[in-house]
């Protein structure tokens, strides 16, 4: 039997500086393939290429990646400054709408690092550009240096609320982490629940409130080490059952937080 297929949403990139190309990272694939047992599929970002209403028909869930370029601050009402760094007005035109679309729809999407960012900005949310310029706040940056293992190396602690739908995933109010992103949410949206905080208060999980599907998103990156790290096993576990589940009754499934 075939496999539900999620679609990656991809990011924009050249190689050996002349060639553009549309990819996502082998860790996001291997955790979709072999932790969410879906077949992965990647997605080119841009509305001339494919548009919202296809990608929801074509596929069964979604997830929204990390990745170098940020969400435009234009997109929650702040002007650009050298501070928010580089862009995809591509990948904003498609995921954002796209989100929404999922969202009201009750079809699954998992949202990581940028894609954290961008469900919190499509349900009305501002980020700052600099974490660590906020008073009493950590730097979340990825380590310049260091082996890829140094790098994604579980550093940072993330407490759930009690009775939320992240502490009733992982069976625990605290968890482990990495810890690889400059931005974050500032004030969060109406329907925005953050659902976990690192120790100095950032946000780090959310879930949107009033989706009757699941929405579950965090700002860490849980596809690094997924078959393996008993945190990422969870969260791609249950997105995966919410991919087989819409996949299988090929409806708005009952209303349910994550």
């Amino acid at each position: 039997m075939a496999r539900p297929i999620v679609g990656i949403i991809g990011n924009s990139h050249l190689i050996n500086d002349r060639y553009r190309v549309h990819g996502a990272g082998l860790h996001n694939t291997r955790a979709v393939a072999k932790v969410s047992e879906c077949t992965p599929l990647i997605i080119p970002t841009d509305p001339d290429i494919v548009s919202v209403e296809e990608l929801m028909e074509q596929c069964d869930g979604f997830l929204f990646t990390g990745g170098r370029p940020n969400v435009h601050p234009n997109e929650y009402g702040h002007d650009e400054t050298e501070a928010h760094g580089t862009f995809d007005r591509e990948r904003d035109r498609i995921a954002l709408p796209l989100v929404r679309a999922l969202t009201e729809r009750g079809q699954p999407y998992l949202g990581v690092c940028r894609g954290f960012q961008e469900v919190a900005v499509a349900f009305g949310s501002t980020l700052h550009p600099e974490i660590r310029d906020l008073p009493g706040r950590m730097n979340h940056r990825m380590p310049p240096d260091g082996t890829e293992e140094e790098v994604f190396a579980l550093r940072q602690k993330v407490t759930f609320q009690e009775g939320g739908p992240f502490a009733s995933l992982m069976g625990d109010t605290v968890v482990m982490t990495n810890t690889l992103h400059g931005q974050g949410v500032d004030d969060a949206g109406d329907r925005i629940v953050i659902d976990g905080v690192a120790d100095d208060g950032t946000p780090e999980a959310l879930y949107v409130k009033g989706a009757p599907g699941f929405t579950l998103s965090v700002q860490w990156h849980p596809e690094y080490n997924a078959e393996n790290d008993p945190v990422s096993q969870k969260l791609f576990g249950a997105f995966g059952d919410a991919v087989r589940e819409w996949a299988a009754c090929g409806a708005r499934p009952k209303l349910r937080s994550a």
